[in-house]
């Protein structure tokens, strides 16, 4: 096979000759690195491999994002009744201001400030003299102006760290004068490889700075008793509305949601965690760590679950359930028998229309391998699929979701993916706004799936209506037969 044969790789000799050519555009030392990244899945295997979690290839453009944009876009910044104060220049947080789409329930600006912006905007003086005077007034004037707020971060932007500002100092003792709680997050940009490392560093907060203040910090609700059935909803940010339907799910079966972190979440949901039963976590890779500790320290075991599609959506009542007694195990069923007729219904509308597209994914967090199952429930195959900012345990769950034969790529390039897409010919590409218009221009049906298209939500039997609607919007829509891609044009 080369890179002039316009037959679709079918085979995975085929498809590793594919990813071979890729590779053999780059320099020497930089296909060297790159190789280790790109793979086919071969069935029986107990991991995709590939190497994941280090360092991008320097000139090879990546569509990671940094450790602040992990800790603020995504752990704390949805935690909806407290200011997050992003130290640094206008610009990160600028970027970051309002961007993932994570619904919330409250009056903005009064007791909630999820689509508000706050920031120190730093200045060449700041630099030169430091921050932390300037940090400090702010904490003050945030308190006068926003005093229903119940608790500020501060997430530190790269040139805190390189001049040395001593945030936690300041943290402490703001905390103590407006007698409210004021986490430092240390999630300087430069840190790490990828935004990974600042879900781990916004978790690590948590365990320092909430939860063994937890008793102090906590508001119980008045009649509150814990129960048997409490439960957390861990690492579902509330895209597009997600959390919603989930929880709906959870009620029905019989279990009372104590907190959601972070997704239309509050501050006090997040300090009454370790009074739960089970930590239930949707995004692994952002919140792992903050469930591995609550289990150590509190003894609260934990469970990924996955509510994309009708089949996982059963699947993952039941491991719930099976967590408790068999009243809440005859609820699950009895839930599922419920909405069974609604997903045949779905999958009846759609399948004909969807039946046999192929689809290549790459995303960050759960969504490479939790999607999955969702499009073969409407009869879709996924060929393609990897992530952003995945680790090696990412990739070993992944492969219980993927067939014999994807083509699996960790922190893909833009070129590699183009290639990738222009060779195996997709009928979808499901991935982020930095690629959608790339696509979009290549003539490929394209759904962006970090925040779902301005869609959503996603999650539930609910989101499943809307999700199977999009992708026939996205795959069947006319427009596409009037443009002409530029591997197709003769000239």
């Amino acid at each position: 096979m080369t890179t002039t044969n316009n037959t679709i790789p079918t085979t995975n000799e085929e498809k590793k000759e594919l990813l071979k050519e890729i590779i053999e555009a780059y320099p020497e030392k930089g296909g060297k690195k790159r190789a280790k990244h790109l793979n086919v899945y071969e069935e029986g295997k107990s991991d995709c491999g590939v190497k994941s979690n280090v360092k991008s290839v320097p000139g090879v453009m990546t569509t990671r994002g940094c450790a602040y944009a992990g800790a603020k876009g995504v752990v704390w910044g949805p935690v909806k009744d407290m200011i997050h104060l992003s130290h640094g220049p206008v610009g990160c947080g600028y970027y970051s201001w309002s961007g993932r789409r994570n619904y919330y329930i409250g009056i903005t600006g009064v007791d909630t400030f999820g689509t508000m912006q706050f920031t120190s905007d730093f200045q060449e003086r700041d630099i030169v003299f430091g921050g932390d005077k300037k940090l400090a007034k702010l904490i003050d004037e945030m308190e006068e102006l926003f005093p229903l707020s119940q608790g500020i971060t501060i997430e530190s932007e790269c040139p805190i760290g390189l001049i040395g500002d001593d945030i936690e100092a300041v943290a402490k003792k703001k905390a103590k004068d407006i007698d409210k709680p004021v986490v430092p997050v240390r999630c300087e940009g430069f840190r790490g490889v990828s935004q990974s490392l600042g879900h781990h560093i916004a978790n690590d907060t948590v365990r320092d700075w909430v939860l063994p203040k937890a008793d102090q910090y906590r508001k119980t609700p008045e009649g509150f008793v814990p129960g048997p059935y409490d439960v957390n909803i861990i690492g579902d940010y509330n895209i597009g509305g997600d959390i919603w339907p989930s929880r709906i799910l959870l009620e029905e079966i019989g279990l009372r949601v104590l907190c959601q972190f972070s997704g239309d979440g509050t501050f006090n949901e997040v300090v009454m965690t370790p009074l739960a039963k089970l930590n239930l976590i949707h995004c692994y890779r952002s919140m792992n760590y903050i469930c591995r500790h609550m289990e150590e320290a509190y003894g609260i075991p934990w469970i990924e679950y996955n509510f994309f599609g009708p089949t996982q959506i059963a699947y993952s009542l039941r491991k719930i359930a099976s967590k408790f007694d068999e009243t809440i195990q005859a609820k699950a069923e009895e839930v599922i028998a419920k909405y069974q007729p609604q997903a045949e219904a779905i999958v009846e509308k759609y399948r004909s229309r969807l039946g046999g597209k192929t689809v290549m994914m790459m995303v960050g967090g759960l969504r490479p391998r939790h999607i999955v199952p969702a499009f073969e429930d409407l009869g879709m195959t996924v060929i393609g699929t990897g992530y952003e900012f995945g680790h090696n345990d990412d990739y070993k769950r992944t492969a219980e979701y993927v067939e014999d034969g994807t083509i699996i790529y960790d922190d893909v390039s833009g070129y590699e993916f183009e290639q990738i897409a222009e060779k195996m010919k997709p009928d979808l590409i499901a991935a982020g706004i930095k690629e959608k218009y790339v696509f979009h221009k290549m003539a490929l049906p394209f759904r962006q799936m970090h925040s779902w298209d301005y869609s959503g939500p996603y999650h539930g039997y609910d989101g499943f209506a809307v999700f199977a609607r999009d992708m026939d919007l996205a795959i069947n829509n006319p427009t596409w037969s009037l443009i002409k891609a530029p591997w197709k044009n003769e000239d």
